[in-house]
């Protein structure tokens, strides 16, 4: 595959999914598969049995022994809404479970019309055995997968959940994102990632791929420690973004790789690793920073706006299977 003729229009994923028309009304495809998932789950953690995890407690019984082992004292109306379980239900299950000595309830200090409920000790060790049980499935359920595997797996689960929880704000979507120096095995994933997610978001095809590992491959056999750098971030164990500062000459550095997962995307993590880029590059001596990208992508030249690149040059191109527009974009770095 010859990638010579393109000129490089550098991959940098948009901050923010691609907008699409909302409907109404799923396609049945989408509803049948939805809920083909949800029978395919609910039997694979055991959820249609009678108890759980042969214990004495049903699925909802568990489900409020969790959170009162991880919450202080809540009262049952808190409780009701955290689980979206009906106020009534939930106080059977809570008599029930008090009924059997594992839940206490105490009248609160400051307003005696409410009950703030706890495990008691016996409830607490009734706790640590399912919870041990409940790892001990999981651990069996992922043990036949590799190391990429699981952080698909991972990745894949906290995509669905970011989609369908619509009470989750971005901050609030998961462990905080640490940027870090690539380890082993990073820069491959970031080679996978950047194919599948202009594959799935702006339709390029595979040669888009070839370009990428052509520029990493040149990046690991040709690096410079004095003018180069790559950036990886990292949340809960999972790469979900980079940036590379490679050096174009002497003076000048160049911006590559820019690219975000979707599920941290609208969080500023974008911003944070072309803002570490440009303050790496002016200690290490360059008077400015360039780009390429490609005029779709939106939320990317934005950040490039707001951080004080400036666009002097656009060319229409024909590359990864469509007609595009390369830009490049310059930032001066001296006078400041």
């Amino acid at each position: 595959m010859n990638l010579s003729r393109y000129r490089s229009p550098d991959p940098c994923v948009n901050a923010t999914a691609p907008s699409t028309t909302q409907s109404h009304d799923p396609p049945a495809p989408l509803l049948a598969a939805v809920r083909d998932f949800n029978r395919f789950y609910t039997r694979r953690i055991g959820a249609l049995q009678e108890h759980l995890l042969d214990s004495p407690f049903t699925l909802a019984e568990s489900r409020v022994l969790y959170e009162l082992a991880h919450r202080d004292a809540p009262t049952a109306t808190l409780l009701s809404r955290e689980l979206g379980m009906d106020a009534g239900y939930l106080s059977r299950i809570v008599r029930r479970l008090t009924r059997r000595a594992l839940v206490r309830g105490d009248r609160s200090a400051h307003d005696g019309r409410q009950v703030h409920l706890s495990l008691s000790a016996k409830g607490r060790r009734a706790f640590a055995s399912l919870d041990e049980q409940s790892s001990e499935q999981v651990r069996e359920a992922i043990d036949h997968l590799s190391s990429a595997e699981q952080r698909v797996l991972i990745e894949a689960m906290t995509t669905v959940r970011r989609l369908l929880d619509r009470s989750s704000a971005p901050d609030d979507r998961g462990s905080p994102v640490i940027i870090r120096d690539p380890k082993p095995g990073d820069l491959g994933w970031v080679v996978h990632r950047h194919g599948a997610l202009y594959a799935q978001e702006y339709g390029w095809d595979m040669r888009f791929e070839g370009l990428v590992s052509s520029i990493v491959s040149h990046f690991i056999e040709h690096f410079d420690p004095t003018g180069e750098r790559c950036w990886i971030a990292e949340r809960d164990g999972i790469v979900v973004g980079s940036i590379f500062l490679v050096r174009k000459s002497r003076t000048v550095g160049k911006l590559r790789m820019l690219y975000v997962e979707p599920s941290v995307r609208g969080v500023g993590l974008g911003r944070r690793l072309v803002q570490e880029c440009i303050r790496t590059a002016r200690e290490m001596g360059y008077r400015k920073v360039v780009l390429w990208t490609n005029s779709i992508l939106h939320a990317a030249r934005s950040i490039y706006e707001r951080e004080g690149f400036v666009l002097v040059e656009e060319e229409p191109h024909e590359s990864f299977g469509h007609q595009l527009i390369s830009q490049t974009w310059e930032l001066a770095l001296t006078g400041e």
